[in-house]
């Protein structure tokens, strides 16, 4: 009953999603409709997608305090206005739409006799809406001045506390802080500032402080959100389809002629926060590579190149394509190039090895009229602890400008289509008690998380922070001319963080210096497509293509440590190329650990499951549930 309850109210809300979507398309600078829907996306779970609509609300109220001569700035004051006529014709509270309702009405609208009239206080209000000749004679801007502070205050309330759902405390203090300064006896940003100091405080005790040195400027300020596929999401084939599968095929044949995709079952990776269970418990199918025939120890197994990478360019003097660094030669099977031989943009800082690498950016990305210009400020001026988090928007970056080159949606891109992004299924986020419906800053769930210390729940794997997965996806996409009033709908915070998911999950990254932070990034498709396992029979090599080969010779598992045995490498045919994404001499904790940062959950392969058992003294697994694979357990 509660699961057909709780079906039947997640219903609801699509349709209320929906409806709110379709007159987001008709009237896309309306800031009441956005506040509406960031509403109903943190009803349903989503606090990440609520941030992104109160950042365009955000957009839409900063214009509109400069009043600047532009449609957007136009629009949102009409839109304000239409609501400013309305509650003078009626002069009810009920006439005030319900998302602005609750803040607090000294300073703006005062009810009195059951009817709404004008408050007769200015302080705090000067600036919320930009006074011109345009509104001089216009009796209803006093009204909407009004209202726009009831708009802005609104926004601090719910960026707060959906901010503080995700994890990301400090942000959270900024937005009820600034909110305060406005609104000083507002009772919900009130009640959010008593959560963040909870959770605040909590997380300093864990970490072996004292409540002396708590200080909000120093808290986390990075979470997790949910990481699946969007109810809304058409965007996604069945990837395991056999029409799916065949066109896979036909890509492969050409950089792997001796393998072939599959649908494969696989143990899925295991979310719980608790330590893991020895055996598999559940099972997801997947895409995999396999043999068609026998690969020889030290054969090259595929070899593929790609466009889809990226090149921190305050760092790195590598090829914007083929992140080859120019004048290098190292005898490794790559292609040089000489520094003589280098193509730049006239725009841009981007360097190309040579005009062939010039020509294939042109076609699938680069702009003749570049103007990287304009948004390389969104990428500069970060520290080296942040080199990470600086390729993975970069690689977003070169996928939202091969979208618009190539006048596609994103996730329709060949490149990003069928990467699987490690999603979980939705029914293990809702299960989370921060996933239940219509939270407030004053439900008993959202208390109990705040007291345990504001952590999402282990569920949500997608790592978040504020500026990496909203204003700079969104500012970026608005450079582009991605994010207009006619794409809005389709475009947002759910396109650019399945992007993300899909992206953590499969990029590659080194650096083009040996001292130096991680610079250059690529993800290559095909290749991502070979299944991690931590016992692996292919290594790779990645210069400006990436090549697979055939182990020489598989990892020493413990039990050939014992008996001094070694197991050669080859690949038999119909054995599962097993690809390794980490580096697998670590210790199964260092591995898992990787795991969990980078794909989401722990890793369950067979070694990681038999290596995690000994060290807690109890039975290996002893039944490979795959037949295709030559491990210990199937000799």
């Amino acid at each position: 009953m509660a699961e057909t309850a709780a079906a039947s109210e997640m219903a609801d809300l699509l349709e209320q999603w929906q409806k709110l979507t379709d007159k987001i398309r008709k009237n896309p600078n309306d800031v009441v409709l956005y506040l509406r829907r960031a509403v109903v996306y943190s009803d349903m779970g989503y606090p990440d997608l609520a941030l992104g609509d109160t950042f365009r609300v955000a957009r839409l109220m900063a214009q509109m305090k400069v009043y600047n001569d532009d449609t957007a700035s136009k629009q949102a004051y009409a839109a304000l206005r239409r609501y400013a006529e309305i509650i003078m014709a009626v002069r009810q509270p009920k006439a005030i739409p319900k998302v602005l309702r609750g803040v607090t009405l000294e300073q703006t609208l005062a009810e009195s006799n059951g009817k709404i009239v004008l408050g007769n206080r200015e302080t705090r209000l000067d600036h919320e809406v930009y006074y011109n000749d345009d509104v001089d004679d216009d009796p209803l801007f006093p009204l909407c001045r009004r209202l726009a502070f009831i708009v802005n205050i609104r926004t601090y309330q719910i960026e707060s506390f959906n901010l503080l759902l995700c994890g990301c405390l400090s942000s959270a203090y900024l937005n009820y802080d600034e909110g305060l300064h406005r609104d000083p006896g507002n009772k919900e940003l009130l009640q959010i500032k008593a959560l963040v100091e909870t959770a605040g405080r909590q997380r300093l005790r864990q970490s072996g402080g004292n409540d002396a040195d708590y200080d909000p400027l120093e808290l986390p300020n990075r979470g997790f959100v949910r990481r699946e596929v969007y109810p809304w999401n058409n965007h996604e084939p069945d990837r395991c389809s056999p029409a799916y599968v065949a066109s896979l095929n036909e890509q492969l044949a050409k950089v792997a002629p001796k393998c072939e995709v599959r649908a494969v079952q696989l143990p899925a990776l295991a979310v719980q926060s608790s330590r893991e269970s020895a055996a598999v418990s559940t099972k997801c199918w997947q895409l995999g590579i396999f043999a068609k025939e026998p690969i020889a120890a030290g054969e090259v197994v595929l070899r593929e190149s790609s466009l889809l990478s990226a090149c921190n360019r305050q760092t790195a003097a590598a090829c914007d394509v083929c992140s080859e660094i120019p004048g290098t030669d190292d005898k490794t099977d790559r292609k040089y190039s000489s520094v003589d031989s280098t193509v730049s943009c006239n725009h841009c800082c981007a360097v190309f090895c040579g005009e062939e690498c010039y020509e294939r950016a042109l076609d699938a990305y680069h702009s003749p009229d570049c103007r990287w210009e304009e948004i390389a400020y969104l990428f500069e001026e970060r520290s080296a602890r942040d080199a990470d988090d600086v390729l993975y928007m970069l690689l977003l970056a070169r996928v939202l400008n091969m979208a618009k080159r190539q006048n596609c949606h994103p996730l329709e891109l060949k490149e990003v289509k069928y990467l699987w992004g490690d999603f979980v299924p939705a029914a293990t986020n809702t299960q989370s008690a921060v996933s239940l419906h219509h939270l407030t800053p004053y439900s008993p769930e959202v208390v109990a998380m705040a007291a345990a210390g504001g952590y999402a729940p282990a569920a949500w794997s997608l790592p978040f922070d504020y500026s990496e997965n909203i204003s700079t996806p969104l500012c970026l996409m608005e450079k582009l001319g991605l994010y207009t009033n006619t794409s809005l709908p389709e475009m947002g915070v759910w396109v650019t963080n399945t992007l993300y998911a899909k992206l953590r999950g499969t990029a590659l990254a080194r650096n083009s210096r040996r001292d130096g932070p991680m610079d250059v990034a690529a993800v290559y498709p095909l290749w991502s497509l070979a299944n991690h396992d931590c016992d692996p029979n292919v290594t790779w090599e990645w210069h400006d293509h990436i090549v697979l080969r055939a182990k020489e010779q598989r990892v020493q598992l413990a039990e050939d440590k014992a008996a001094g045995a070694t197991r050669p490498g080859g690949i038999a045919a119909g054995q599962e190329i097993l690809n390794h994404y980490c580096d697998v001499d670590l210790p199964v904790q260092l591995r898992r650990n990787w795991a969990r940062g980078k794909l989401g959950g722990t890793c369950m392969c067979l070694r990681c499951q038999n290596e995690a058992a000994a060290e807690r003294g109890e039975a290996l697994v002893t039944n490979c549930t795959n037949p295709a694979c030559l491990c210990p357990f199937h000799r």
